[in-house]
């Protein structure tokens, strides 16, 4: 259980596990603080615009010149609000004599943003709420200050453990998702996909709320992982052969990152990468097709590989702005970019039916199994999404198993645990094929890797390898 402060009256500051990182201790706020101030210009862009946090913030910071603690400072309360919205929005509803919605947005988001100073870091109470305050003075006058002064007095009259034992319903699905932050959706999206064991769901939504290591992947015959983990001081990964893990500073600021000898990617879609290129094919092995390929990780890696086996990879993406960065991903590589909709597989002259020795289809979906990299996600997506990211899905699949010729391997990968998104994608299209393709098992095509779960396919997790949570099922066609 996270644990938070006690109320004002009970003197010490105890620390808590913050689900944005590591708190700051000890800061005194200054009325137009930078660290806060840009935490919640973020916060205001994400609710007003639908910004993305990580993109927008890195560039805020820069262009202010806002480093060092003010900078962690203001990652810290940008992105632990964000991915504790849901809990601290059931908590300001207590504390307010007015429902959240009829509170004007730029006030809503700094009551969020001292809430989440109050409950879950160490910033000394009365800084909380003054720097709060201050916030909403500079948006809205004088006239909004009492109004925010009293609601977070309220929410500090409690220790986040203290509050949620207070909020938290007692249906198990709905306290998960009081208590851990997460829509009740995706608690049971989770719930389903772990069959149905509630303490694993648990560490499941906890890992989501910690802050992510960097990982960097040495392209292969370009750097090698030693000498990458040399220029960061940092840990080679645990499955990964290729993988590195950044220990601090920014990944454009390391030299191989700069120099594209290496990338940034998360250990657990290197692996699905890999995987895909380790599963066994009848014949030749030189054309690989990458159907999905935006914005070109995976399809740098596999060009690296490419290099060293005398293949080639085709790589697809639909979106114009996209296809630009797989292109600029593998400059140099054997990697030949179209931009086409891959559901065109012989239709379009660089998608040949029956074309392709091995093809990798890293579906677009909901994203599930990267909250924790993407703060605001879990509160922008909905239940909705899911209807025509489905079809989509199917659709892709179907498109790489007519791409590729018989004796050849199909990988069909998504970052989101749902079953809707896994197994059932695969389920459907493998009734559609029928004897004309088979699956294989996934398992040993990541060798060294526990906790893969039944087979044939695999389900990776972060609470359980430290990896976003990619889905990988291998099919073989046939005839």
């Amino acid at each position: 259980m996270p644990r938070g402060r006690r109320g004002r009256a009970g003197g010490t500051v105890r620390p808590a596990p913050v689900p944005g990182g590591e708190s700051e201790p000890g800061v005194v706020v200054r009325p137009g603080d930078p660290a806060r101030r840009a935490a919640f210009e973020v916060l205001r862009a994400v609710d007003e615009r639908e910004a993305y946090a990580n993109l927008t913030l890195p560039g805020l910071l820069r262009q202010r010149g806002i480093t060092g603690r003010d900078a962690a400072l203001a990652t810290e309360l940008c992105y632990g609000t964000l991915r504790a919205l849901g809990t601290l929005d059931v908590i300001l509803a207590r504390s307010s004599n007015r429902p959240l919605a009829r509170i004007q947005p730029p006030v809503r988001d700094a009551l969020r943003l001292g809430a989440y100073q109050l409950l879950y870091t160490r910033v000394p109470p009365h800084a909380a709420v003054s720097s709060t305050v201050a916030l909403v003075r500079a948006e809205r006058g004088d006239r909004a200050t009492g109004f925010a002064n009293a609601v977070l007095r309220r929410v500090a009259e409690r220790d986040l453990s203290d509050w949620l034992d207070q909020v938290t319903p007692p249906e198990p699905v709905a306290a998960l998702a009081v208590r851990h932050a997460h829509p009740q959706w995706v608690v049971r999206a989770f719930a389903d996909a772990l069959d149905g064991d509630l303490d694993e769901v648990a560490a499941a939504l906890a890992a989501d709320n910690q802050r992510p290591t960097v990982h960097l992947v040495a392209l292969a015959g370009r750097i090698e992982p030693d000498a990458l983990a040399g220029q960061v001081s940092g840990e080679r990964g645990r499955y990964s052969p290729y993988a590195v893990y950044l220990a601090e500073g920014a990944p454009a600021d390391v030299p191989a990152v700069a120099r594209r000898l290496a990338g940034v990617q998360d250990e657990g879609s290197q692996l699905v990468a890999l995987a895909v290129l380790a599963a066994p094919v009848s014949g030749e092995d030189r054309r690989w097709l990458d159907l999905c390929a935006g914005p070109g990780g995976k399809a740098a890696v596999l060009g690296a590989l490419a290099g060293q086996r005398d293949a080639e990879v085709t790589a697809v993406e639909v979106a114009a702005h996209r296809a630009r960065l797989v292109r600029g991903a593998t400059v140099g590589l054997p990697v030949r970019v179209v931009q086409a909709d891959g559901r065109e597989v012989g239709e379009h002259p660089d998608l040949p039916a029956g074309g392709f020795d091995r093809v990798l289809v890293d579906a677009p979906c909901t994203g599930l199994g990267a909250l924790r990299r993407r703060p605001e996600a879990r509160w922008r997506r909905t239940p909705e999404d899911l209807a025509a990211l489905t079809v989509l899905q199917r659709q892709l699949l179907a498109a790489g198993l007519r791409a590729v010729r018989p004796g050849g391997v199909v990988g069909y990968v998504t970052c989101s645990p749902h079953p809707d998104e896994t197994v059932a994608a695969v389920d459907s299209v493998s009734d559609e094929f029928g004897d004309a393709a088979t699956r294989l098992d996934a398992r040993p095509l990541l060798p060294g890797v526990p906790g893969l779960g039944p087979g044939p396919a695999v389900q990776l997790w972060p609470h359980r390898h430290g990896t976003d949570a990619m889905f990988l099922a291998v099919l073989r066609r046939l005839r």
